[in-house]
């Protein structure tokens, strides 16, 4: 096989490097925004920056749902590798990094004993050329570690035959690799012709709708700032009066105003002060729009109604998140079954045939978790299915459906 090379997939990181992090820094809630502003000078906004911590609920509302249980029809062990790498720790930084970046990536190596070790790479340090066919690289590059200031300390090349290590400060060294199958597989977050590497739940209209709320906040804060007394003014005034401390005008509740000389006095009244309305009607347009586009519900992001939703309609308005939360389990759980894969092919140091794997399947806990009217229509459906169709739903069926393991499942 002809290889591109460790150059290529340099320069290939490194043109979506940027982006990555981008990602990373709307989910930790350290975007700035560079815009500037047609009525605020920068020294005004600069004091009321604000943060939303929107794209990390979009990802979170998501992630906190994706829960691996174990894989079924195992026979080559794969469990029990999984079990010996920390899985809780492990299956959610894989769910949330692919989440985040659109994919990640799963170094795989062997610990003193021959286990096979499992180490999740986010995708701003790693990259790969991808078999579109089975999802596995056929050629990867990974920074495996770096310094406080960002710089590779150690760089790795992935082909099917070797792993060539680079470190920063000794030479190149390579280990063999039996597998025939690059040690660095890919777990991608909805994958399609156009974008192999997949989507980031990070959308751009996400972001797009967040950077108006910000902005709106902003605008809101500084007029609430300038208008939290109604300005007050004064006409007609003598020039010989005596004049007026300002700060005093702005707070005070009552002013006294003299006749002067000739008995006129001074006309004073008060502006209208500026309506909050606009600022709220667009920060719930863009609220509207932000939960829209993630599946989410004005709700989750903190903007409740006066009328409290019902349980019925509290699930009908999740039935998005529902739906997104599907096809991230088929395509993050066809990543994980690779993982597997080629774990078992280097801890036996055989290349096993893909295809003896098909049977395997990963199981997910119910992303939604059932309550006491879901358990009781679960319970009369089931025995209305079995009276017509006897054995149609199992106790595996009622545990996929609830997440409840019975003291059957299993033959326990």
């Amino acid at each position: 096989m002809a290889y591109k090379g460790k150059e290529y997939l340099q320069r290939k990181l490194a043109m979506y490097r940027s982006n990555v992090n981008m990602l990373y820094e709307y989910y930790a809630m350290k975007n700035q925004d560079a815009s500037n502003s047609i009525t605020m000078p920068d020294s005004v906004r600069n004091m009321y920056k604000c943060v939303l911590g929107w794209a990390a609920k979009s990802v979170d509302s998501l992630a906190d749902r994706l829960v691996v249980r174990e894989f079924v029809n195992d026979n080559f062990g794969v469990n029990e590798i999984f079990r010996n790498n920390n899985p809780d720790i492990f299956f959610d930084s894989v769910v949330l990094s692919a989440l985040i970046g659109s994919c990640c990536f799963v170094y795989i190596s062997k610990d003193e004993f021959g286990t096979p070790r499992l180490q999740v790479v986010e995708a701003s340090n790693a990259t790969g050329v991808l078999d579109p066919i089975t999802f596995l690289l056929k050629e990867g590059y990974a920074v495996l570690k770096r310094d406080d200031y960002e710089n590779p300390i150690l760089e790795a090349y992935f082909t099917e035959n070797e792993t060539i290590f680079y470190p920063k400060d000794g030479e190149p060294y390579s280990i063999e690799n039996p597998t025939g199958i690059p040690l660095l597989v890919p777990v991608i977050h909805r994958p399609d012709a156009s974008r192999p590497f997949g989507r980031s739940r990070i959308t751009r209209s996400g972001i797009g709708y967040q950077k108006m709320a910000q902005r709106t906040f902003e605008r809101a804060e500084v007029t609430a700032e300038f208008y939290s007394f109604p300005q007050k003014y004064a006409s007609g005034l003598s020039p010989d009066a005596e004049s007026i401390d300002k700060w005093k005008a702005t707070v005070s509740s009552l002013l006294t105003f003299t006749k002067d000389d000739e008995g006129d006095a001074p006309k004073v009244g008060q502006f209208t002060a500026a309506s909050m309305a606009p600022f709220a009607e667009q920060l719930k347009m863009a609220v509207c729009g932000f939960a829209g586009e993630c599946g989410l519900t004005s709700e989750d992001l903190g903007f409740g109604s006066d009328n409290p939703s019902s349980v019925d309609a509290i699930r009908a308005s999740h039935e998005n998140l529902r739906l997104a939360g599907r096809k991230a389990q088929r395509s993050i759980g066809t990543g994980l079954l690779n993982v597997a894969y080629v774990s078992v092919c280097l801890r036996n140091d055989y290349k096993f045939m893909r295809q003896e794997f098909v049977n395997t399947e990963l199981k997910w806990e119910p992303m939604f978790e059932a309550d006491a009217s879901t358990l009781t229509m679960i319970g009369d459906g089931a025995i209305k299915l079995n009276q017509a169709l006897p054995g149609y739903i199992t106790a595996d069926t009622v545990r996929d459906l609830t997440g409840i393991k019975g003291a059957n499942v299993d033959g326990k």
